[in-house]
């Protein structure tokens, strides 16, 4: 593939000045954390949950930093994490569903009933272009690495199957890996556990590695992680390079299991004992937060240092979880897995002293492609070249209220796969989203869900019966794009036949 050059404000004039060094670049990435789990609110009104949930420091974040109230992640983790890593959309990469077992795809879709799925790229990303079922690329690691980053990986990494390179994360540009490997889920949160899926019955792979000094202890597995994130950095700044940690948590992902150090508020309030459960994961993830924050401030780091906040997908709904399922992400609908709001809007702040404003707030629209880009730019690297064409754009216009990139541009979801549960705006579905109007199309039936986000956030009016030239034009739109990166598509069971494009059913 014809690689791409990009150039950006110079590292060069940066480092070539001794007196300002590149910034230190924290992402915290958290899993499955729906865009009402904070007492943070990113909508124009506080909700319930918003009243539930108890999140100081990540008040504290948006205090000092910006908050994005429509980031989009994709409605499952392994997609966004590809997308993170590569400055791809889903679309073209192909990485559309989880990994884990190497050139298989998943059991829901070998199984389902109607639909052929394609063999998508199952095995991740990979550094080796001789790897097959695998996109092929340059990391947002591997670029800050080779420009002088100290590059370090906590937490889970789940960007290549079983006995593939980027297994591990050293092998796609980190310096250090702490407990990341092919899997996305994990076997318990607790260390009394060894943090394993023995006491469930599930298979190894699911146990998380390189914590066995933490083993048979009360210590929960995202206090282990920040512990050693907090050493790693000690390690870091012995080296006097900046450093880029992607503090990777495994929380909130099932199982649900308590943080006991929060857990007692939320039974006392009443809350039913699995979102009980629940809360304190997220004021667990929020405490760890908090630890690297002071950690920034006690070592004279915090002035020099960008934070960005983020989540991989929706809050999970459709299982699992206590109360009536795909409303836990209200006003929003749906959850992780669906490509309905509440699977793909996520909870999003950056923190950069002296370049974001403080409590400040922008409405505008970006996507997970968007932070290879954009991080590449925060650190002042002035070119790199890649194997693949990036799709992401720097947001950086927005975080400096210049100018933004959402007036017009077009937001795909692309997954012609099958996740498994059941519920709104869940299965194999092409999506696009343009200005305030997002249309979704149905893979199995061919049908269209059209709505007006800017007067329907919840998603509540299918106006694709009313509005037939929005419906053909969003239609074209997306037709376009998906034929334009060669997009997958499944094909039906008894036919063989491809399921069409979105503008050839119209």
């Amino acid at each position: 593939m014809k690689k791409i050059v990009f150039a950006y404000l110079g590292l060069c004039v940066l480092s070539c000045n001794k007196e300002i060094k590149p910034p230190n670049i924290v992402l915290f990435f958290v899993d499955d954390l729906g865009w009402q789990d904070t007492s943070v609110p990113f909508w124009n009104e506080t909700t319930h949950f918003n009243q539930r949930y108890h999140t100081p420091n990540m008040e504290r974040l948006a205090k000092e930093g910006m908050k994005f109230t429509q980031a989009y992640a994709t409605s499952v983790c392994s997609p966004t994490r590809v997308s993170l890593m590569t400055g791809m959309n889903a679309a073209r990469h192909r990485v559309t569903n989880w990994t884990l077992k190497r050139d298989s795809i998943q059991p829901m879709e070998s199984n389902h009933l109607d639909l052929d799925f394609p063999l998508w790229n199952v095995n991740g990303i990979t550094p080796d272009p001789s790897i097959k079922n695998a996109i092929h690329a340059t990391t947002l690691p591997s670029i800050l690495n080779k420009n002088g980053y100290r590059t370090i990986h906590v937490g889970k990494a789940h960007f290549g199957a079983v006995g593939t390179p980027a297994a591990n994360p050293i092998n796609i540009g980190f310096d250090i890996n702490i407990a990341g490997h092919a899997a996305g889920g994990l076997g318990s949160y607790h260390g009394k556990r060894n943090f394993s899926a023995e006491w469930r019955g599930g298979a190894s792979i699911w146990d998380v590695p390189g914590l066995e000094k933490y083993h048979g202890s009360s210590t929960n597995l995202t206090e282990a992680l920040t512990i050693e994130a907090m050493d790693a950095l000690d390690n870091a700044l012995e080296s006097n390079k900046p450093f880029f940690l992607y503090m990777s948590h495994y929380t909130v992902h099932a199982p649900i299991e308590a943080d006991d150090r929060f857990l007692q508020k939320y039974l006392d309030a009443g809350l039913h004992p699995t979102e009980a459960k629940y809360a304190s994961m997220v004021e667990g993830m929020d405490q760890s937060l908090g630890d690297l924050m002071n950690y920034l401030v006690v070592n004279d780091l915090e002035k020099n240092t960008i934070i960005l906040f983020m989540s991989d997908n929706g809050g999970l709904s459709a299982v699992e979880r206590g109360g009536e399922k795909h409303t836990h992400n209200w006003p929003l609908s749906s959850g992780k897995g669906s490509v309905r709001e509440g699977g793909i809007r996520e909870p999003m702040i950056i923190k950069w002293p002296g370049t974001v404003e403080g409590g400040s707030t922008s409405h505008d629209y970006l996507i997970i492609e968007d932070f290879y880009p954009t991080i590449l730019s925060m650190a002042g690297i002035t070119s790199y070249e890649t194997v693949q064409h990036i799709d992401g754009q720097s947001f950086m216009p927005m975080l400096k209220k210049t100018e933004t990139t959402s007036n017009s541009r077009i937001l795909v979801w692309h997954y012609p796969n099958e996740w498994g549960p059941s519920g709104p705006g869940i299965g194999a579905t092409s999506t696009i989203r343009k200005g305030n109007w997002k249309l979704i199309y149905y893979h199995l039936d061919q049908r269209f869900e059209l709505f007006n986000l800017d007067l329907d956030i919840g998603e509540t009016n299918n106006l694709s019966k009313n509005n037939p030239d929005k419906l053909a034009e969003l239609a074209h739109d997306l037709t376009d794009y998906l034929i334009s990166v060669d997009a997958q598509m499944p094909s039906y069971k008894n036919t063989g036949q491809k399921i069409p494009f979105p503008s050839e059913v119209l």
